[in-house]
């Protein structure tokens, strides 16, 4: 029996993005407080993240056949609300150690849902026989958009983090009815060979080539998430609004990007869109790390939210191109391990910021970007122009969750 609004199909991808990334996106604005509250340093709140991936790697490794012998529509419509749930029971945690603990299990639930989402937004565009990826994703942006708006305003109210993190729960757990409460999985759209793919894939030089191309913008668009608002109250001592809305503002910049993405991609060789996108994420960088004044910072956050953007699409693309080994073993090996640099690397950039500061945290990623420059060349000098025309929500080029979803269908 079905419930909720009646909505196509891929307007319940969109929601279900969306309303997830807004059930993850509330503690961010809430470090800073959390931090103060517990007296830490930043190398230690970074450690105590650690937990979270720790889960989702796990849970991206091994949750694949337990979601589907439990059923998609069952998984998602509890796990969303109890990931906010599992959030506001973390944020009560009197030390780093219980909030290292307490963030395994949310790590599971945020792995458990990425991996039925994008198999969802996958099948559904075989169902509705159009590309929705790339635009799903920019849903995710506007979630964290919002989460980061509501957070600090929360904050700025004086609101604390454990009452905060309590009301997402109702908010998020009546969304998920109103929006996906007449949910139904769409079908397959392969047939299984039988053959299980290896649990860890071997990256071949040239995989290893568009790792390089990838660590930047995976390091920066972790290190923003979790510490542009620590950044802006350490800093500039902004208030609890402000540092919410950088959060925000970094979401909201990378939501536009990916949404209108593809049309650039499309008159331009991905090598050639990447460069701006890196030169974006560099002048981002160089300006958080120089910047005099708050406004100066959140222009910086702009920038960086549009330079890591796209870049991991256009390296997924590239790999599922080759032709020395199957498109889902070269995606995974990609794929597996920029997903681990988009993980470890936020929280442990915490031991930076605590040896030469937060600036230093933000300011280590131009070697990075270097590295990405020198290895852009590698992502493919052909125009997306010379190749079919699609729609605006037809991308061009696979992104990384398409082909993972694919690889987890089997």
């Amino acid at each position: 029996m079905s419930f909720g609004l009646n909505l196509a199909p891929q307007h319940r991808v969109y929601a279900g993005f969306a309303i997830y990334s807004f059930a993850m996106g509330n503690i961010f604005p809430r470090l800073p407080d959390i931090k103060h509250a517990m007296g830490i340093g930043d190398g230690t709140l970074g450690l105590s993240l650690i937990g979270t991936p720790i889960g989702t790697l796990t849970a991206l490794t091994l949750a694949t056949p337990l979601l589907e012998r439990v059923g998609f529509r069952r998984a998602l419509l509890v796990l969303v609300p109890l990931l906010a749930l599992a959030y506001a029971v973390a944020v009560h945690a009197p030390g780093p150690l219980a909030l290292f603990l307490m963030l395994f299990p949310v790590g599971l639930m945020i792995g458990s849902v990425e991996i039925m989402l994008n198999v969802e937004a996958d099948r559904t565009e075989f169902l509705v026989k159009r590309r929705i990826m790339n635009r799903a994703h920019s849903f995710w942006s506007m979630g964290f958009f919002g989460a980061g708006l509501f957070g600090g305003a929360l904050a700025h109210l004086g609101i604390s983090p454990q009452l905060h993190l309590a009301l997402i729960v109702p908010i998020v757990a009546i969304s998920m009815a109103l929006f996906l409460g007449g949910y139904q999985p769409a079908p397959s759209r392969f047939v299984g060979t039988g053959k299980k793919a290896p649990m860890l894939a071997r990256p071949t030089l040239p995989i290893l080539v568009l790792v390089a191309v990838t660590l930047s913008a995976m390091l920066m668009e972790g290190a923003s998430i979790d510490w542009s608002a620590i950044y802006m109250r350490t800093v500039f001592e902004s208030g609890p609004f402000v540092a919410g809305f950088t959060v925000a503002l970094f979401a909201f910049s990378q939501a536009t990007t990916r949404f209108f993405a593809d049309s650039f991609v499309d008159r331009y060789s991905p090598s050639g869109v990447a460069r701006v996108l890196l030169a974006m994420m560099a002048t981002g960088v160089l300006v958080v790390f120089f910047s005099p004044a708050p406004f100066f910072s959140m222009l910086g956050f702009a920038l960086l939210g549009i330079g890591t953007s796209a870049l991991f699409p256009l390296a997924i693309s590239a790999a599922a191109q080759r032709t020395d080994r199957p498109a889902a073993i070269n995606v995974a090996a990609l794929s597996q391990i920029s997903f681990v640099a988009f993980l470890l690397g936020p929280p442990l950039l915490g031991f930076v910021s605590d040896h030469w500061g937060i600036r230093s945290a933000f300011g280590i990623g131009i070697p990075f970007i270097i590295l990405s420059l020198l290895t852009a060349g590698s992502l493919g000098r052909r125009p997306a122009a010379d190749k079919p025309a699609a729609s605006v929500d037809e991308p061009l080029e696979p992104t990384r969750d398409k082909i993972l979803a694919r690889a987890a269908e089997g």
